[in-house]
């Protein structure tokens, strides 16, 4: 786990959860991985660059589609809106444009969800994307945090915390800069709160990063 600290007016309680995942454990996909973040996990599967339906087709870049399955039953207006922040965030990060007239699948499985469930969809694509060797201007991360009533700024809460929260935000950020990329928010908060959350995230995004690389670095390893 890691601990941040800040100076300022809000009182910070910057805790990330541990962190694990699994590569190509799906035969079927292109490539695959689970991510879990303390009791939090989504799978994901990438499928493509394949053949595209021509009323999809892009002549000049891939398609690109995304799904979230929950845990149980169908799909409703929460698993969409994610699936937009997913697909926005990949489409700014893989070079579709190598790959025209074709279509780049990226299946997401809720396993099990105790928070941060936007930040853990985009950390298992994120995973996924690698497997599968697609292309991309970098890699990113998903972090989630959380505002107390208190004005205590959580990082990476469980899903009692969110719901205690008055605010709740996820940024997907760029390995390369840490540019915010696309953000998530709920509940109220200040422009300072707001600028508060986007540092406290973007500091923590650099263990993500090197959880990435050491994951990676393990299994090639290995292999």
């Amino acid at each position: 786990m890691m601990e941040v600290t800040q100076s300022g007016s809000a009182q910070h309680a910057a805790v990330l959860r541990e962190f694990g995942c699994e590569h190509s454990l799906l035969s079927r996909p292109d490539g695959s991985a689970s991510f879990v973040q303390g009791d939090t996990t989504v799978l994901a599967g990438v499928y493509g660059p394949a053949e595209v339906m021509v009323s999809k087709e892009s002549f000049d870049r891939a398609t690109l589609e995304v799904t979230l399955k929950p845990k149980v039953g169908m799909p409703g207006v929460a698993e969409r809106s994610k699936e937009q922040c997913v697909r926005q965030t990949c489409e700014a990060a893989l070079l579709t444009r190598l790959h025209p007239r074709t279509s780049i699948t990226l299946s997401l499985q809720t396993v099990h969800d105790d928070g941060a469930l936007l930040a853990c969809c985009l950390n298992a694509a994120c995973m996924a994307l690698m497997d599968a060797g697609l292309p991309m201007h970098c890699l990113f991360c998903g972090v989630c945090c959380a505002i107390d009533q208190q004005g205590t700024i959580r990082l990476d809460p469980t899903a009692r915390e969110e719901k205690e929260s008055r605010a709740v935000m996820t940024f997907a950020l760029d390995s390369t800069d840490c540019r915010v990329m696309m953000s998530s928010t709920k509940g109220s908060y200040t422009a300072a709160e707001l600028q508060q959350c986007i540092a406290v995230c973007q500091r923590a995004s650099e263990s993500i990063f090197q959880f990435y690389r050491d994951s990676v670095s393990r299994r090639y390893c290995k292999a």
